[in-house]
């Protein structure tokens, strides 16, 4: 990927201190923190699915930060682009229940496969073949499913908890409307204060470590790679990857596409050993490194993709750290900000989803079986899901034409 991949012209080139801003500083720091400060919370809900301790979450959270920092950082450098990298969100949210019961090792496992079919898409060009085969209205409504269940989960636990899970969606619908870059941020500061105020925080007691990097040999099952492997792969392509691309040409970049998605499947594999379920291109936190806020000139909002990726690199030292923090908050303040979180995710894949009239039914039999969590064989629901919303699909499809 080069100069010439872009349409916004970056000739002739300055050296970065030159095209240094602050306004592109504080765009890759509050991406940093609307993206870890939103979801983190998923990644350490699934570890807790997964059985794993402290030091396994935070070697997983680790692994991520630091493969995010550094690729978005080299990205960003050759390219002059803003490539604003991430985790795959749907993919965590889908970890949560999708972990439990499973051996890690078999889990690391499909990670591996579902870093390898991407590292293939972007080497071979298959991104386009297998988008068209593969709607987006089913893929969307797959999405869907896999996160229903967090929204539900701010109201099944709001008779457990009323006032933390009440103050919590207060301060969300609140800043929702008057600042909504800093919504969830909001949202996890007012769940703060009030377990607090009531004593539900369990901090005095936590051992506070910084990161350790751990080591988890893949093992291999069929079901596993199945019912995770390939899930994790779609979801990743068609809800992060797709639409991170469709930003970066929205604003007038046109990156090589292959190469660019291949990169995260090759960043994923090397990271997947230390617990990283996947690296993605960002598509909500690209948004805020890419627009006109970052930076009048297009060819100067690199360096907000520069700066996300040294504010990753630097996170990652203290991932640890955060894992515990995370696991010593009251369960149903983590429902609410994962659930919260969530929400524009939930309503974005199932806007998508219905979007399109003649494949609205197909979408509505994908995003049931997803949500159901049916399983068969060992595979989840996620992958039926979208088996049963392809073959209604196909019959829908076949009985029009």
């Amino acid at each position: 990927m080069n100069a010439s991949d872009a349409t916004v012209s970056v000739t002739p080139r300055n050296p970065p201190a030159r095209d240094f801003s602050l306004s592109a500083i504080v765009a890759g720091f509050v991406a940093v923190l609307v993206g870890f400060g939103g979801t983190a919370v998923l990644i350490v809900q699934a570890g807790h699915s997964a059985g794993l301790d402290a030091a396994h979450i935070g070697s997983w959270l680790a692994s991520i930060c630091l493969a995010v920092g550094i690729g978005g950082l080299v990205m960003s450098l050759r390219s002059r682009m803003p490539i604003v990298l991430a985790w795959s969100t749907p993919g965590a949210a889908l970890l949560v229940t999708a972990l439990v019961g499973v051996p890690f090792d078999q889990a690391v496992g499909a990670f591996v496969l579902a870093s390898a079919l991407t590292l293939a898409c972007g080497v071979f060009g298959w991104i386009d073949p297998i988008m068209r085969r593969v709607p987006a209205e089913i893929a969307s409504a797959m999405l869907a499913g896999v996160l229903l269940n967090f929204g539900l989960g701010i109201f099944t636990h709001l008779s457990k908890q009323p006032a933390l899970i009440l103050a919590m969606c207060a301060a969300y619908l609140l800043s929702k409307r008057w600042m909504p870059r800093y919504a969830i941020m909001a949202v996890m500061v007012m769940g703060l204060v009030v377990a607090a105020a009531a004593g539900q925080l369990q901090l005095g007691n936590v051992d506070w470590q910084l990161t350790q990097f751990v080591w988890t040999t893949p093992a291999f099952s069929w079901q596993i790679a199945i019912s995770l492997g390939i899930p994790l792969f779609v979801v990743a392509l068609a809800s992060q990857n797709l639409p991170g691309l469709a930003i970066l040409q929205a604003s007038g970049y046109r990156p090589a596409a292959s190469r660019l998605v291949g990169a995260t499947g090759f960043l994923s594999l090397l990271a997947a050993p230390f617990g990283s379920h996947g690296v993605t291109l960002a598509a909500i936190t690209a948004a805020i490194c890419t627009g006109p806020e970052t930076h009048p000139e297009p060819s100067r909002r690199y360096i907000a993709g520069v700066a996300y990726g040294v504010f990753y690199i630097l996170l990652s030292v203290v991932a640890g750290a955060v894992a515990v923090f995370f696991q010593a908050l009251p369960a149903a303040l983590i429902a609410a900000l994962a659930g919260l979180a969530l929400l524009g995710a939930i309503l974005g894949g199932m806007a998508n989803a219905m979007a399109n009239p003649a494949r609205r039914e197909a979408a509505l039999i994908t995003l049931l079986a997803t949500a159901s969590g049916f399983s068969a064989w060992g595979i989840g629901s996620a992958f039926w899901g979208l088996v049963a919303g392809l073959i209604a699909h196909w019959v829908f499809e076949y009985k029009r034409r």
